[in-house]
């Protein structure tokens, strides 16, 4: 599985800690004024220098609620230099109490470690000791001050080094917390990171799985359905419940109570066969059933493209096969057509020999054309532009007239199709389309309509003839091989036209138009998941 190594975490941002440090600064400069002028604790606070401690704690309290609300309007990345100085600031305040109090005997010097203990959290490497540092030398040179000029007691020095080491195991043990809490943090917000990439590239891929991927829950609520899903159901994004889907529902049922279904079904009004597959995604009655839905022609189309691909190397040997004396029957009969002795009734059978012995060479160059037909390639047709450019090839490839109308409904239809074998397929249907049309009407007329299907947003073909068309008998054969009305055809004209189509990833059909008349219908893949 990959990682995300390229990604940076994102930086450590103290400004929430410093906030809540801000908080306790305003409180612990509003507390002690109060006690000051409320005359609590008189003994200690204030007990050396009221005046100074009066102004101090005044001037600290207002910084305090300034730097306070400073931090509530303006949201910002504090630096090094902003943190320290207000952690001096602090530290000179509470050095100038503690001394107007009497020293580190009325114990306000241990506020200083609150503040270094932050110092160790929100400075950074050295700068922390180096605060550290100069709160242990303020407590210990306010206990000198006062031991020299005689207000001290000598066993007062004591708790003044007493306090200067418990400063720097303060701010030796919080730096090393914040950095494990720091590497704790950064490496959570990478996995973070990690687990929503690889959550954002689970969803693209089942999105752009080409199988449908459904998933609903015991009370058919569907909370999951990609889009090869929601095309192959005929869902739309209103559709939240299995009883949108008739069809599919019943084959839920079927498998909730049995196990045992059909796994192919026909949507109501659709003539496409689905193929699903059932399976729970956990243990128990409660658990949300996983759908795997699949196009059944697809499926259909690749097995039969591996038979007939063996079925076409066979074909193709026995044709080389059949060639070789078939044109010695070709060359005897015309051999034996030159001699002056033959009856009549012998040239009415030379001709009936020499015309099979074209139709089973027709037969055997469609084989062989079919053997060595090449890979598709498909690419993305512009089909306004491509059958205006056709119609006019072919109408000037023909020695008689032929009447071809070409509707092309919207602009642009773009479809994926080897424009070679597109042209092949178009060329075979237009044929049959013009003999009909000739034989049944006496006109050698067709009509080409071009468009998207509004539901599957897939571009189609049709080619209409006036022909008589194809009787119902015959409709589940006529893409056959070798299956023919005529008694001069060969059967594959339609059956390579459905090669070169499922080659394509289209589907070829017949059917017929609200008119009556005859219509090939060609429907082409979907242009953006084709290719």
């Amino acid at each position: 599985m990959r990682t995300l190594t390229h990604l940076a975490p994102p930086s450590y941002n103290p400004y929430y800690l410093l906030r809540v440090y801000a908080y306790y600064r305003a409180l612990l400069g509003s507390v002690l004024l109060l006690m000051f002028q409320g005359g609590i604790a008189a003994n200690v606070l204030g007990s050396v220098h009221k005046e100074l401690f009066f102004y101090t704690s005044s001037i600290y309290t207002v910084i305090n609620v300034v730097t306070l609300s400073l931090l509530w309007r303006t949201r910002f990345l504090p630096s090094q230099k902003y943190l320290f100085t207000l952690l001096l600031i602090d530290l000179i305040a509470i050095s100038l109490l503690m001394y107007s109090s009497g020293g580190v005997a009325n114990g306000l010097g241990y506020l200083i470690l609150i503040a270094v203990a932050a110092g160790g959290i929100l400075l950074h490497g050295q700068v922390a000791i180096l605060f550290a540092a100069l709160a242990c030398i303020a407590v210990v040179s306010e206990s000198l001050y006062r031991f020299i000029v005689g207000r001290l007691e000598s066993n007062t020095l004591f708790s003044a080094a007493s306090l200067g080491i418990l400063i720097f195991i303060i701010a030796i043990a919080f730096q090393y917390l914040t950095k494990k809490i720091l590497a704790s943090t950064l490496e959570a917000q990478t996995q973070a990171l990690n687990a929503a990439h690889l959550q954002k590239l689970a969803q693209q891929i089942v999105e752009r799985m080409r199988t449908g991927i459904l998933v609903f829950n015991k009370n058919h609520d569907i909370s999951l359905a990609n889009q090869a899903a929601m095309d192959l159901l005929g869902l739309s994004e209103s559709n939240h419940k299995l009883q949108d889907i008739p069809a599919l529902e019943r084959k839920v049922h079927q498998w909730q109570a049995s196990r045992h279904y059909s796994p192919v079904m026909k949507l109501e009004g659709s003539t496409n066969e689905i193929k699903i597959n059932f399976s729970p995604l956990d243990t128990g009655d409660d658990a949300d059933i996983l759908v795997f839905v699949e196009d059944n022609h697809a499926i259909t189309q690749q097995a039969q493209q591996l038979k007939l691909a063996s079925l076409g190397r066979l074909t193709a040997s026995i044709a080389h096969e059949i060639r070789n004396p078939l044109g010695a029957i070709s060359h005897a009969s015309q051999l034996l057509s030159e001699a002056e002795t033959l009856a009549p009734n012998d040239q009415r059978l030379l001709e009936i020999i020499n015309a099979h012995c074209k139709r089973v060479n027709q037969i055997i160059e469609n084989v062989l054309q079919l053997s060595r037909r090449r890979t598709s390639e498909p690419q993305q047709v512009n089909l306004n532009t491509w059958l205006q450019n056709f119609v006019a090839d072919y109408q000037n490839s023909k020695s008689e007239p032929a009447d071809i109308e070409l509707h092309c409904l919207t602009s642009p239809i773009i479809g994926p199709f080897d424009p070679g074998q597109l042209q092949q397929v178009l060329t075979n249907l237009c044929d049959n389309g013009l003999r009909y049309s000739a034989l049944a009407t006496g006109h050698a007329r067709i009509k080409i309509v071009s468009g998207i299907d509004a539901k599957q947003q897939r571009p189609f073909i049709k080619i209409i003839d006036e022909g008589p068309g194809i009787n119902a008998d015959n409709l589940n054969h006529i893409f056959e091989p070798f299956f023919t009305t005529e008694n001069t055809g060969s059967g594959l004209g339609l059956f390579i036209c459905k090669e070169l189509c499922e080659a394509n990833h289209a589907v070829i059909s017949y059917r017929r138009t609200p008119d009556g008349n005859s219509c090939f219908h060609i429907q082409l893949a979907h242009p953006e998941r084709a290719l």
